[in-house]
């Protein structure tokens, strides 16, 4: 593609999707772009503001794409519904089977997904070393179907896929298995419960195939480390919070992937009993940045990584296919804790 930075002529970009008045993606964007010295745009296309259904992404796009917009990005309830209406998706949005970046060269529209990029280089910097081989993931939506497909890449051995919605778990894990060997995915659901499997407290390792790199005594994978391990891909059918248990019990780490812990959905996703000092937590809300569900694993002496990292690193990506130019995203973590705190000091 070209480099829009080395244009003179300003870069338009912007956001399509619902009640997005809120959004710090502008903020971040144009401040960013400022610091490089780069003249651009960040423009809201607010669906509830414009009076449009969902289904007119399509019509936005055309009309992004006719205005010379060098992309937008694309945000609930548009992920899915956008996809249709472009002309190709790279490999990762293909997989996930959502979009969150269009990017627009010349007539031709690609749509991308740097939110599981997004994730996975918030892991590889919050949380280097940190072992991957048993992993549960809280949430199978959008931003937990972008979390698993990071984990994927970064060579996990067992996710365990927990939502209140069983189906849409399966739903997930299936998607995910599709991509994976067949000896890495188990599915966990209340029948599984005291039957030896992992939801039993059973230990998995010693059904593994010979081939298998997840055998006792082998050094697990670790973020940041070549040579993932081969495991499994797990899903749940029921959602109890017997399950959550036995299932955080043999794990080394969880994602958080759903709305509790946001400022309109104050709580605590895991019960702090659940927690102990050898879990990881990874965090996906950064509205607020330190969470109830943070500030229990740091009581109790866990690593923990907050949702910021992600939402900067996959703007930043963003930033990238737009521009042609690499962001800062220490830089725009810091602007984004600014935002945040100014966002605070004003409810207070």
């Amino acid at each position: 593609m070209d480099v829009v930075g080395a244009r003179s002529l300003p870069v338009r970009t912007g956001l399509i999707g619902s009640g997005i008045g809120p959004s710090l993606s502008p903020a971040l964007h144009e401040r960013e772009a400022r610091e490089l010295g780069l003249d651009l745009s960040y423009t809201r296309f607010d669906l509830d503001e414009l009076d449009l259904p969902p289904e007119s992404v399509g019509d936005l796009v055309g009309r992004v794409r006719a205005a010379g917009y060098a992309g937008v990005n694309v945000t609930h309830p548009c992920k899915q519904l956008v996809i249709p209406h472009l002309d190709g998706l790279s490999p990762d949005a293909a997989a996930i089977g959502a979009v969150n970046t269009v990017v627009v060269e010349g007539d031709r529209t690609t749509g991308h997904n740097t939110d599981w990029s997004g994730f996975r280089d918030g892991l590889l910097a919050g949380l280097p070393g940190a072992p991957l081989d048993r992993v549960v993931l809280l949430g199978a939506g959008g931003a937990g179907a972008a979390a698993a497909h990071a984990l994927l890449t970064l060579g996990v051995g067992s996710l365990t896929v927990l939502d209140v919605d069983p189906a849409r778990a399966t739903h997930l894990a299936e998607s995910l298995q599709s991509r994976v060997r067949p000896t890495r995915v188990r599915e966990v659901g209340d029948s599984c419960v005291g039957s030896g499997g992992l939801a039993g407290g059973g230990d998995a390792r010693t059904r593994e195939s010979p081939a298998s790199d997840m055998r006792v005594g082998h050094p697990g994978p670790r973020v940041g480390q070549a040579g993932g391990g081969v495991g499994r891909v797990g899903s749940v059918r029921g959602g109890g919070i017997g399950e959550l248990g036995a299932a955080l019990a043999s794990a080394d780490g969880v994602v958080h992937a759903t709305p509790v812990g946001m400022a309109d959905h104050p709580g605590l996703p895991v019960p702090a009993a659940l927690l102990r000092p050898e879990l990881w937590v990874a965090e996906i809300v950064y509205r607020p940045l330190d969470t109830a569900l943070l500030r229990a694993a740091r009581a109790v002496g866990c690593r923990t990584l907050d949702g910021g990292r992600m939402a900067v690193h996959q703007a930043a990506e963003a930033f990238r296919l737009f521009t042609g130019l690499t962001p800062d995203p220490d830089r725009m973590l810091r602007h984004l804790a600014e935002l945040i705190g100014q966002e605070d000091s004003r409810v207070a």
